[in-house]
């Protein structure tokens, strides 16, 4: 399963419980966290290591402990150093709004002027052990213990409310400036054509800006260069295709958008630090 991409389209957890958990090590082929959104909520929770976490046009820096809040529509990323992390991923729509008394208390979290803050230091200690029981009951995987992490939400978001641990703004509408805006038809487009080649005149285009202003803008989001973050993000799906497929290197190079396997493994060295046999051997 793609579990990262840039505007999400895939089912977390199942019809009847739209919630699923996602352990990501440095084994796992999707470790890094490419710029993405999705209509879910998402709690991270760091168990190992520091993150550093992009939400919008803020950076977050997390550690081990530490836990983090994604609205639904908000751009994220992050570049995880020696991480171990957890997220829970579900639709509060389907979950958390069926009961009256439920859904009058989620619509006071989930109004236009509210927000919730993006990170829980590991200090905040009833927040951390209602996280701890909700990614451990969503390891479980069994019937009862489905019923333990909805129990455990409404807990998370019952300790939101009590504490009273939101913002209220006079702002209406989703934290999402028009320069994060205009970012997400550009992503949208390398998630759908980094197969094929990408210029920068066409992300620019996209974004509704001149090559060198695009550049600029790009790099202050993402920290890297429209056509670095290119290569990272080709690179990533290749890392995806090595560990399961039985496709050669060349194959892979060329389903990723790379016309030349010298220059493929080039950037993928100078990404992950090893050839892609080294890795395919090491995480497969």
């Amino acid at each position: 399963m793609h579990y990262l991409d840039y505007i999400e389209h895939i089912t977390h957890g199942t019809a009847e419980f739209p919630m699923a958990l996602y352990h990501v090590d440095e084994a796992h082929p999707r470790y890094e966290m490419p710029f993405h959104w999705h209509r879910e909520m998402e709690i991270i929770r760091i168990a190992k290591g520091s993150f550093s976490c992009y939400l919008n046009d803020e950076r977050i820096p997390a550690k081990k402990g530490d836990m983090l809040f994604i609205a639904p529509g908000v751009l994220h990323g992050g570049m995880p150093d020696a991480c171990v992390y957890d997220c829970v991923v579900f639709d509060h729509q389907a979950l958390l709004l069926q009961a009256d008394i439920c859904r009058k208390h989620m619509r006071v979290l989930t109004a236009k002027n509210i927000r919730i803050p993006s990170f829980f230091s590991a200090d905040t200690q009833p927040l951390a052990e209602i996280t701890d029981r909700l990614i451990s009951a969503m390891e479980k995987g069994t019937p009862g213990s489905q019923l333990t992490a909805l129990g455990a939400l409404w807990e998370w978001f019952g300790y939101i409310l009590e504490s009273h641990s939101f913002v209220e703004t006079e702002e209406e509408g989703a934290p999402d400036s028009k320069k994060i805006q205009s970012l997400k038809p550009v992503l949208e487009y390398i998630d759908r054509c980094y197969m094929q080649p990408v210029t920068l005149e066409e992300l620019a285009r996209l974004a509704g800006m001149s090559p060198r202003y695009f550049c600029r803008f790009f790099y202050a989001l993402t920290h890297r260069t429209p056509i670095e973050y290119l290569n990272y993000y080709r690179i990533e799906r290749a890392c995806y295709l090595l560990c399961s497929s039985h496709l050669s290197v060349t194959e892979a190079a060329y389903r990723c958008g790379f016309n030349d396997s010298s220059y493929f493994v080039k950037i993928f060295r100078k990404c992950k630090g090893i050839t892609p046999g080294q890795y395919r051997k090491q995480f497969r």
